[in-house]
């Protein structure tokens, strides 16, 4: 991959930056959320479940939008509307969990028209906004994008598209001169404390005969939402992290980059 350079732009402080998060009612999503929110950020969260988001607005704070964020009439009204200075897209379909010759055409690509899809057009529509200078998206990928994973249908080459456009997303960005820079982050492991994880977590366990926690052990130490959270967090404010395209996660070893 050809990773464009990025005009350098030190975010500094999360407070009182206003912050949409897509999907951000529950998993990564919600962890992503507490970290910002720790950080005082003005945090808008994007989600279909009513229910969820009305628990989160009550617990967390924050404001609250219900939709679907692959209605491209709809990410382009959130960003005009809201104008923030991050981006979080990790809004996302769960995807099968069994092998290749076992799934329909409709399961197996069924992350490209969520996943992809609803990356295409947010990160259109913060480009032909545009956003704020000195914005900062970051796009929700995979470990999978790297390693793949055999029982989930086309997740891992979405999330590897996904990866790819940040970079793309990158380059128009600084033929435009728009100052907005994209990220993506890649949870290097399963992560148990999400019903996604425990979900492929078991469905993996299941196929080499061992329990869910010795499959998830495998990994090293765990990485709660929470931590995905502060990792993001980190990867917003520290000026180590400021150019780079794309970083790993993981729980023994914190944030990674997979920069080439």
């Amino acid at each position: 991959m050809t990773c464009n350079k990025v005009e350098q732009t030190d975010m500094e402080t999360l407070k009182g930056q206003p912050v949409v998060v897509t999907g951000g009612s529950r998993g990564l999503g919600l962890g992503i959320v507490e970290a910002l929110v720790e950080q005082q950020a003005r945090v808008t969260v994007v989600a279909r479940d009513h229910g969820r988001l009305v628990e989160v607005a009550r617990r967390l704070g924050v404001n609250v939008i219900q939709g679907d964020v692959t209605d491209e009439k709809m990410a382009r009204s959130v960003l005009h509307d809201i104008r923030p200075s991050v981006l979080v897209l990790n809004a996302g379909e769960t995807p099968p969990t069994s092998p290749l010759h076992e799934l329909t055409w409709e399961n197996f690509s069924r992350v490209w028209d969520v996943d992809v899809k609803a990356g295409f057009y947010w990160l259109q529509a913060a480009i032909r906004l545009p956003l704020p200078r000195g914005s900062r998206v970051i796009i929700g990928s995979s470990g999978a994008a790297v390693n793949g994973s055999p029982l989930s249908g086309s997740y891992a080459g979405a999330k590897r598209m996904l990866w790819f456009m940040a970079d793309y997303a990158n380059a128009v960005a600084g033929e435009l001169d728009l100052d907005i820079r994209c990220q993506a982050i890649l949870p290097m492991q399963i992560i148990g404390d999400t019903e996604l994880g425990r979900q492929a977590a078991g469905a993996y366990a299941k196929r080499k005969g061992i329990s869910i926690e010795t499959y998830l052990a495998g990994f090293g130490a765990p990485m709660p939402p929470r931590k995905v959270g502060e990792n993001v967090v980190s990867i917003l404010t520290d000026p180590r992290y400021e150019t780079g395209i794309a970083f790993g996660m993981k729980g023994d070893k914190g944030i990674i980059s997979l920069d080439k």
